[in-house]
């Protein structure tokens, strides 16, 4: 799949919906302001906020 996401807030509902696009197969940059949320993400295969 082609599309490209960027997906900001990764709270309480934030972080299930973007973990949802993942599996989707989406192509997923993720920012938070809490790091640890993004890195999660990131584990999982989502991009952060300065990668390429």
């Amino acid at each position: 799949m082609a599309e490209q996401i960027g997906f900001i807030g990764l709270g309480i509902m934030g972080k299930p919906m973007a973990r949802n696009l993942l599996k989707a197969g989406y192509s997923l940059t993720v920012y938070d302001i809490v790091g640890s949320n993004q890195e999660e993400l990131m584990t999982d295969g989502a991009n952060g906020p300065f990668e390429q």
